[in-house]
């Protein structure tokens, strides 16, 4: 038996009315537009063109709204649920540019809620985030996005945290300093620094292709702190991260600028320090600590 998930809207001018009370053997009920899709079964497209599916009902009482930071886990997919890209972001919520943008689906949403989207790789690489298109893709397919809405924070609320930890942190930056200029010496690197204070040890020159904007990269990754104290590694899950060279919200900078350098079959250690990482807010997770230097060995399996 197939069940209906339903919310009844409480208030209309934050709380969701496109959900519906799940009773066995009853239909959807249509409201603002909401339709059962032929295209995508078991998902729902609404009038401005987004398809979607709750999977998980959270127990949050209100939607964000433009301006709100949100803290989401995130999952690209083709619709054939191939996987290109997985992370956890935090990030202010911008007025949706346009009907069906990925800003009216964050909108949809609840603290606690799970949910899928099928939206045009067109309107959402091209339009949202002004990258090429993967080239996996073409520009009017679709592919899915998974969404988990873990926090939804007031603008007014980010900034008074922001300030008060701010204040709380002041003179870190200079011990950061203090502790990577300490770590440089004993481990006696040689390598200068980019102009972004970027170290880039290259270990294995890679004999194949350079990695360029738009290129789907594997790569086998180990991070680790400035004490030797590691933090992730792909090896040890036995599982290769893939991601689209060149789009936002998939690499810390400082990763970003080294794959960039780097070519298929290449290795390289990494130095980064925290202004092209975490920086002074640390990592949503709390897994990395504010003004937090770091060092990943990287290896580029495979460019395409």
């Amino acid at each position: 038996m197939n069940f209906i998930f339903f919310r009844m809207p409480a208030k209309i001018d934050r709380h969701r009315n496109w959900l519906l009370l799940l009773l066995p053997g009853l239909l959807l009920v249509e409201i603002t537009g909401c339709r059962f899709s032929d295209e995508y079964p078991g998902f729902t497209k609404t009038s401005s063109g987004v398809y979607y599916r709750l999977n998980i009902l959270g127990q949050g009482e209100l939607n964000p709204v433009p301006g709100d930071y949100i803290t989401v886990d995130l999952r690209y997919s083709t619709t054939d649920d191939s996987v290109f890209f997985e992370a956890r972001r935090k990030f202010q919520l911008e007025q949706p540019s346009f009907k069906g943008s990925v800003e009216e689906c964050f909108t949809m949403m609840r603290i606690g809620d799970e949910a899928e989207f099928i939206v045009n790789a067109h309107d959402f690489f091209d339009k949202t985030l002004d990258v090429k298109i993967p080239r996996f893709l073409e520009g009017s397919d679709r592919f899915k996005i998974s969404v988990k809405m873990l926090d939804i924070q007031t603008s007014q609320s980010f900034m008074i945290e922001k300030q008060a930890f701010l204040s709380w942190i002041e003179g870190f930056d200079e011990y950061e300093r203090f502790r990577l200029e300490n770590f440089i010496r004993q481990e006696k690197i040689e390598a200068e620094p980019d102009g972004y204070g970027l170290y880039f040890i290259n270990i294995k020159e890679g004999a194949g292709k350079k990695v360029e904007p738009g290129d789907t990269v594997d790569i086998h990754y180990e991070g680790r702190f400035l004490d030797g104290k590691f933090f992730d590694s792909t090896r040890k899950r036995d599982e290769v991260f893939q991601f689209v060279y060149g789009h936002e919200l998939q690499l810390i900078q400082g990763l970003e600028k080294a794959v960039g350098l780097m070519r298929e079959g290449g290795k390289a250690l990494v130095i980064i320090p925290s202004d092209l990482a975490f920086g002074s807010h640390g990592s949503s997770t709390g897994i990395i600590p504010p003004y937090t230097s770091m060092v990943y060995e990287v290896e580029i399996l495979s460019v395409r």
